[in-house]
């Protein structure tokens, strides 16, 4: 892709070190950098909003639209570990603009669609761009930026533009559906991911590679596991959960899972250092990020549906509606760093994840009673998720260390994606055994209250030894 246009200039190609402006750091990297994770980011949330007017348009069922949203999210979920080592084996910049270029023309396929088959089929190669230039953009990112202040101070400004693109998700994607239509949630993308190319390539120098295995096999057999395990949790209503399709999927789901670890034990290039595996609490912090987008995603994918099918907003007003909702993620993440500050990362996931399992388990129950407090309840509910999830992944990093960060910090990504996947298709899987919405209500959040509540367990047991231990070993 690169090497066909004419080589720039030297001191783009090299750019200077952006720390050591006398003016202040160049803010240029950040903004072409984050153009596609915030496109990425809007997608997962965008979409939701946007679910009930393809219903419309295609006389879908709920598992397509099931579909709809999974898809996106099970590639992205399946190849988040293989793109970084592509990243590392060709070089994050070739591959950012690979993955960039992928979603763009995904984006251009998911508006023209003339039917829900070619949508999800356009969505599953939207997630492949998504995990290919997601990695490659952090990386680029601290490559950047030479100086460690700078470059802190520049993870937090990204950090504070990711969650304000997952917040605003729902009320872009409602503004635009309500002016121009479902379609124009995805042809958007095709100008600011234009922008998007053109900015990296004159921008953003290329990073060093480094040799490294791909372990395709291993892969391979993860997208298996996945892919099966969705098509049995999306179609078992539908196909009939002992009809031959889903049985067969159940088989290659263990049989890809058993594979895989049985790989991963003897393989001299596993996807992930042993180590980590053997490190006191790293499965205990990975299980906490899957249980948490679990019940996050799996919640935001109920309320989409609920304001506008029970509720009949419009989309415009479902977008208003869930924005306070998802505002206070962001507020629950910017007071997880002063709790931690004070109390401590485990009792600041603890304090996080407690409000989170209360609060879910008052908005299942309130939820068959009045709307007004329903949604006041999934409000502090989303409050303390937020505020637990800086913790956690911060936690997560220190089990690790230095030395193992980068694994780390993929194996994380790719379990809270696998949670968020896995969330949203069990969610559909309860729409269609209950017809009825204060039943949904109360069983979906009595569920995420469940998964909430087992994650503070994990938190308590497991974490805080763990956590000492990777500090002392970075050390």
């Amino acid at each position: 892709m690169t090497t066909s246009c004419p080589s720039m200039p030297a001191y783009v190609a090299q750019p200077t070190d952006n720390s050591s402006s006398a003016a202040g750091p160049s803010l240029l990297p950040l903004a072409t950098l984050a153009i596609g994770f915030v496109m990425a980011m809007l997608d997962v949330t965008v979409v939701n909003v946007a679910l009930p007017s393809i219903a419309q348009q295609f006389h879908t069922p709920l598992s397509s639209l099931v579909w709809i949203v999974d898809g996106y999210t099970l590639t992205f979920a399946a190849l988040l570990l293989l793109a970084g080592a592509l990243a590392d084996r060709f070089g994050a910049k070739r591959v950012y603009l690979a993955g960039l270029a992928i979603f763009t023309l995904a984006s251009l396929l998911c508006g023209v669609s003339v039917s829900a088959g070619m949508l999800i089929a356009a969505r599953l190669v939207q997630g492949f761009g998504a995990a290919l230039f997601m990695p490659s953009s952090l990386s680029l990112l601290t490559h950047a930026y030479k100086d460690d202040g700078v470059r802190a101070r520049m993870l937090a400004h990204w950090s504070a533009i990711v969650s304000i693109a997952g917040a605003s998700g729902p009320l872009v994607g409602g503004m635009l559906i309500d002016s121009f239509g479902w379609r124009s949630v995805f042809l958007i993308n095709l100008p600011v991911g234009l922008a998007g190319l053109w900015l990296a390539r004159v921008n953003i120098a290329s990073a060093r590679r480094h040799a490294r295995e791909l372990s395709p096999i291993s892969h391979v057999l993860g997208v298996l596991f996945l892919s099966s395990v969705s098509y049995a949790l999306i179609e078992g209503n539908v196909r009939g959960w002992i009809s031959h399709s889903i049985l067969i999927a159940a088989a290659v789901a263990v049989a890809s899972a058993a594979l895989l670890v049985a790989r991963e034990r003897t393989h001299p290039h596993p996807v992930l250092p042993r180590s980590l595996y053997r490190m006191r609490g790293f499965g205990a912090s990975n299980a906490i990020g899957f249980l948490i987008n679990f019940g996050a995603y799996a919640q935001f994918f109920l309320i989409s549906l609920y304001l506008q099918q029970a509720q009949k907003a419009s989309a415009l007003d479902a977008g208003l509606m869930l924005l306070p909702m998802m505002c206070v993620f962001t507020l629950g993440s910017l007071l997880s760093a002063r709790v931690s500050a004070r109390l401590g990362l485990q009792a600041t996931l603890l304090v996080g994840l407690a409000i989170g399992t209360s609060m879910g388990a008052l908005a299942a129950f309130s939820g068959a009673c009045t709307y007004g407090s329903f949604i006041a309840f999934v409000a502090l509910c989303n409050l303390g998720i937020g505020m637990a999830v800086p913790a956690m992944t911060a936690v997560t990093m220190q089990i690790a260390g230095h030395a193992y960060a980068n694994g780390a910090a993929a194996a994380l990504n790719a379990n809270r994606q696998s949670g968020a996947l896995v969330g949203v298709a069990v969610m559909g899987m309860l729409m269609h055994g209950l017809s009825d919405w204060p039943q949904r209500l109360v069983v979906a959040f009595t569920i995420g209250a469940v998964g909430y509540g087992l994650s503070a367990l994990l938190a308590w047991r497991r974490l805080g030894a763990g956590a000492k231990a990777g500090a002392a070993s970075a050390a």
